[in-house]
């Protein structure tokens, strides 16, 4: 197979705006849409996932297939596609006749569908998220992230940044320590609001998550979700008042009563959420 790693994008499809026009689709906001036309921009996002010949590419919410057509361009060994929308699907039918084979599209509700039961591994999740089911996704795919080597994902900046976020930082909350909790993150490149049609009232930003071998420190997903909830859902409180009902000896812990919710690192939560699984 040809090194597409570095190639710049030329797509053998017609322009994307041409078949949207061609086949009448407009962006729905009911389903977070906002479809993006750049192919050198969706190259980019391609290449940021690594090399993909030897994995499977589930994306999510394609659309006209803008980044599905960058992801099978630059060598994916298959792109399985789930798209909610059945209009969109005479778009992806195109493209999967210009590259036979290699793209397989699911009409359904990526919340209601197990990915894993889509293709064996390896396998890789590379997606631009639609903005209103982005978290819950997350989410979803992060209980059980061992099953995936890498997930390329876009969120608007807001989320990106509270995934991204660092102790001390106003971002850092309870969706910073579970997902650094259980994988190394990396804030890739912005994506201007401009670069989507219709724009979105927001910049947008490609985050790679990698899980990571073993969770960065030993916690049961019930137990730390269960003291991240109460220590930022009273974030301005000091530790002593938002975790009291937890009845928790700071000096063993060797955490400062009088800390914020926000000053605790990731491995320091899952100490206290060790200690509340003894109780």
């Amino acid at each position: 197979m040809r090194d597409l790693l570095n190639e710049p994008m030329n797509d053998p499809l017609p322009p994307l705006r041409d078949v949207i026009n061609r086949l009448g689709l407009r962006a729905r906001k009911s389903l977070g849409q906002n479809f993006l036309l750049d192919l050198n921009l969706t190259g980019k996002i391609a290449r940021t996932a690594g090399r993909l010949e030897q994995t499977s590419v589930i994306e999510i919410g394609p659309g006209p297939g803008g980044l599905t057509r960058a992801l099978l361009f630059h060598g994916a060994r298959r792109v399985i596609a789930i798209e909610h929308d059945p209009r969109c699907l005479d778009a992806l039918s195109e493209i999967s006749d210009a590259y036979p084979g290699r793209l397989q599209v699911v009409e359904a509700d990526a919340l209601n569908i197990e990915l894993t039961d889509l293709c064996p591994p390896p396998r890789q999740i590379v997606a631009n998220l639609p903005y209103n089911v982005a978290t819950p996704l997350l989410i979803k795919w992060l209980h059980d992230i061992q099953a995936f080597d890498k997930l390329t994902l876009m969120f608007q900046k807001e989320v990106a940044d509270r995934i991204t976020a660092e102790p001390r930082s106003k971002s850092y909350g309870r969706l910073s320590v579970i997902t650094q909790w259980l994988c190394h993150v990396e804030h890739e490149f912005n994506v201007a609001k401009e670069a989507f049609t219709p724009p979105p009232k927001v910049t947008s930003t490609i985050v790679s998550l990698t899980p990571r071998r073993t969770p960065l420190a030993p916690a049961k997903w019930e137990c730390l979700e269960m003291v991240t909830a109460a220590a930022f859902g009273q974030r301005r409180k000091m530790l002593r008042s938002s975790l009291k009902a937890f009845d928790l000896d700071y000096d063993a812990l060797e955490i400062k009563e009088t800390a914020r919710a926000e000053e605790l690192s990731v491995e320091q939560f899952c100490a206290i959420a060790r200690v509340v699984d003894r109780v």
